[in-house]
């Protein structure tokens, strides 16, 4: 992979901008994930169902290493997720693990980042070709889908029938 490549980064974003930095970056044409989730709001006097970032703080960003700077240079972007002064790439297939969920029309929730647990694939089902990590959870089973670059996950409950675990 050369780094005129583009690829994957998280880009970490002022508190509650991640929508704006969204539209700014598209404007910019830059190709941008926001992964976002249905959330019911209420207030005294009325109920409403918001999209909220899946990731709080989190943007991702398709680009090649030698095209940084327009994204950093965007208002509400506080940096690129790097190790020193690298930008480090987030493998596509964790990516696309999340764009599948976010597609699916499933109900899924954030859920804290751990490694443990049976790495499984799901066979069939709107996930179908999706890898993450099967957990029992009060006698249901759990998928948990992972960005290990910036430690977030989400979760949803799965048939474990739908996946390739063997003797969970």
């Amino acid at each position: 992979m050369s780094i005129t490549d583009p690829q994957w980064y998280a880009v970490y974003t002022k508190s509650r901008h991640e929508k704006s930095v969204a539209e700014k970056l598209e404007e910019k044409r830059v190709e941008v994930f926001l992964p976002l989730r249905k959330v019911l709001r209420r207030w005294k006097d009325r109920r409403k169902e918001i999209s909220m970032p899946l990731f709080s703080g989190y943007v991702f960003v398709r680009v090649p290493f030698t095209e940084k700077l327009p994204v950093l240079q965007t208002p509400g972007v506080v940096q690129i997720l790097s190790e020193g002064n690298k930008p480090v790439p987030i493998p596509e297939e964790q990516i696309e693990s999340i764009r599948k969920l976010v597609s699916s029309g499933l109900k899924y929730d954030p859920y804290p980042y751990l490694k443990e647990g049976a790495q499984v694939n799901v066979i069939r089902g709107p996930l179908q070709g999706v890898a993450g990590i099967l957990l029992e959870k009060r006698k249901q089973h759990v998928l948990v889908l992972s960005v290990d670059l910036i430690q977030q996950s989400a979760a949803l409950q799965v048939d474990v029938s739908d996946t390739d675990a063997a003797g969970f």
